[in-house]
Formats: structure tokens, sequence, C-alpha cells
């Protein structure tokens, strides 16, 4: 049985973080489960863990040998990841900060477009950094 561990999060908006994992770990829609009450994660063996979370990708759609992994929305109002240690060599600090990174633009997006500005951005294809360009802005 794989140990999870816990990474603490800024991530506060469902919404972003849920188009931040299709985008990052190139999920669809469909394959990410969202729950008001936070559901038990699921072991590669089948077996139902302890751990739970409100934002979840199943093993399924990982891989066949994977665990489940998860968003936990703790009393703070942040979501913690829940990764087991054999799925974070794919899922590691460097997949967590893409991750952040496209959470961001998400959130930055959703807030400004409700003040009637527009967000794209662009990739530096040798840096994979994110260039964004608001515009509408007064």
């Amino acid at each position: 049985m794989s140990r999870y561990c816990t990474v603490k999060t800024e991530f506060m908006d469902r919404d972003s973080l849920v188009k931040a994992l299709m985008e990052t770990g190139n999920w669809s829609l469909d394959q990410i489960e969202v729950h008001d009450i936070a559901q038990n994660l699921i072991g590669y063996q089948g077996d139902t863990r302890p751990q739970t979370a409100n934002v979840i990708i199943r093993r399924a759609n990982i891989g066949r040998s994977s665990n489940d992994i998860g968003f936990s929305l703790n009393s703070d109002g942040l979501f913690e990841a829940i990764i087991s240690k054999f799925d974070s060599h794919k899922f590691n600090t460097k997949w967590v900060g893409e991750l952040t990174g496209n959470y961001a633009f998400h959130v930055l997006d959703k807030e400004l477009t409700a003040y009637g500005r527009t967000v794209t951005r662009t990739r530096n294809r040798e840096t994979n950094r994110q260039i964004v360009e608001i515009t509408g802005y007064r």
C-alpha cells in the first residue's frame, strides 16, 4: 500500500483548480470528480483509503498502478493536494508548480473578466513561462 503525502497549496477557487487540472494533467472535465462532501480516495489495489478529498482524479484516469489523486478543502478555505508516494514521481514539485501557474492564470482570468477585461496568454517555448496580457484596462 502506497502512503499518501499531503502538499499545502494556496488554491481557494474550486473552478479555477478544475480548469488548471484539465490543462496541466490533460484530463477532461468528466475525468475530474467534484464533491461538496469529501469522498474517500481509492488505492491502486482498489482499496478504500481513509483519506478524503473534494476534487478527485480517479486512478483509472491516471494509470493502472496509480492511486487516486485528491484535493481536500480544509477549514481555512484552502485545498490541500493528496498524492501517493508512488505517484509523486510524476506528480512532483515541478508538476505542482505548473498546476499553480495555470491555476493563477484561471483565477486572474475569472476575476478580470468580471470587470470587462480580456486576459490572454502565450507561453515562451524555451522556458515554458506564461506571458499574460490584460486588455480593456483603464
